[in-house]
C-alpha cells in the first residue's frame, strides 16, 4: 500500500507541488482581500448637508 502511494507520488510530484501552490496563493488571496475589507468596512462617511442658497 504505501509503495504503491510512494511511486504515484514520485510519478507526479511535479503536479503535486503546483496544486499545492495554486491552493497556497488562492487562500493567501482570498484572506488578504478579507483583511483590506474589514479595515475599509471600519471607516464611516460622514455626509454633511449644506444649504446652497442661503436665504438673507
Amino acid at each position: 500500500m504505501l509503495a504503491k502511494i510512494g511511486k504515484f507520488v514520485k510519478a507526479s510530484e511535479s503536479e503535486i507541488v503546483l496544486s499545492i501552490a495554486v491552493i497556497l496563493v488562492s487562500l493567501l488571496s482570498f484572506s488578504f482581500g478579507y483583511i483590506m475589507a474589514k479595515n475599509e468596512a471600519g471607516q464611516q462617511i460622514k455626509i454633511i448637508e449644506r444649504d446652497i442658497n442661503p436665504q438673507k
